[in-house]
């Protein structure tokens, strides 16, 4: 078997982090590998870019409060919707990590972003971050006329576990009365927590999320092993995808959840669904935040020109 072969410049950025002497999340308490893993992404992370309008909102979720971020980049249209799902395997992540890239969809894909801060794992163990995500777009579709926003035209996406829950929302669409839905953009999502897909054993070791890392993401998770066979845990494991909305999904040639993306996306084409499909060869996962790569900002651009195309529309052609 041919070994997979490393971009140069992703090498040198794992040689860094190892460097430093930083130790694997899964060795470490949860709290102390969020503290970890979040000052990363925010060192990693590009400047922050200006925005119209940001502030948060606390709406009434499963557990209680349920905080979300807006972006609304100008006051004088109704704007499209970008329900956000920050990634973190359920246990790390939150509203400033992602604080970065919310703002650019917002103002270059002409959006309004809702980026939602769902309960996290192991103190709220699944489907505690489902929930929280149909309770945000339930609101969205509620109630985001009140801030400048149509109902009827909105994406969702978001990276690693965060692709994983915009890919169960759009799922539930159907079940949400008034929203429109019309792209679901994946970016490295994990679709089947049963965790034994080939490129788990291939590419498992030594490309920043390793087999054994994702296995404690997942084990912080789920209560029990056989959650995994929940589609509202492993979105690839429904009975259909019949209906669902056109998707963007964003690989990463050296990631164990390769084979997951690709899966899902083949699915999604069997019932009928527009899927465009962009694998990054010799990159691993969690590139989409290493800003000053060209992988990251090409992702962006493309990500960029799938809302605006998709938003653009009323969704009417589904």
């Amino acid at each position: 078997m041919t070994l997979p072969i490393m971009h140069p410049e992703a090498q040198r950025i794992l040689d860094a982090i190892a460097a430093s002497g930083e130790p694997p999340l899964d060795t470490l308490p949860v709290a102390e590998a969020r503290r970890l893993a979040d000052a990363r992404v925010i060192r990693t992370n590009f400047a922050p870019d200006p925005v119209g309008d940001v502030w948060d909102e606390v709406i009434e979720g499963p557990g209680g409060g349920l905080r979300l971020r807006l972006y609304r980049p100008r006051r004088d249209v109704v704007l499209p919707v970008l329900l956000f799902f920050h990634g973190g395997g359920w246990t790390v992540g939150n509203l400033d990590t992602h604080d970065p890239h919310c703002r650019r969809l917002a103002l270059r894909a002409e959006c309004l972003v809702v980026s939602v801060e769902y309960r996290l794992a192991p103190e709220h163990r699944f489907p505690a971050a489902v929930d929280d995500c149909l309770a945000a777009a339930r609101w969205v579709a509620a109630g985001i006329a009140r801030h400048g926003g149509d109902p009827r035209r909105v994406a969702v996406a978001g990276d690693s576990s965060g692709g994983t829950l915009a890919a169960v929302v759009s799922q539930h669409e159907a079940a949400i009365p008034g929203l429109g839905i019309v792209l679901q953009a994946l970016i490295y999502p994990g679709t089947d927590l049963r965790a034994n897909s080939e490129t788990y054993r291939t590419l498992g070791e030594g490309f920043f999320l390793t087999a054994a890392k994702m296995r404690w993401f997942i084990g912080n998770y789920l209560a029990r092993a056989e959650d995994a066979l929940d589609p509202r845990a492993s979105p690839l494991l429904a009975d259909s995808l019949a209906g669902q909305p056109p998707a963007l999904i964003i690989t990463a040639g050296l990631d164990p959840l390769l084979d997951e993306g690709r899966a899902y996306a083949d699915r999604l084409r069997e019932a009928g669904t527009a899927v465009e499909v962009v694998n990054y060869e010799g990159w691993p996962h969690g590139f989409f935040f290493w800003s000053d790569t060209e992988p990251a900002r090409d992702a962006m651009a493309r990500l960029v020109q799938a809302l605006r195309a998709a938003l653009a529309d009323d969704g009417a052609g589904r």
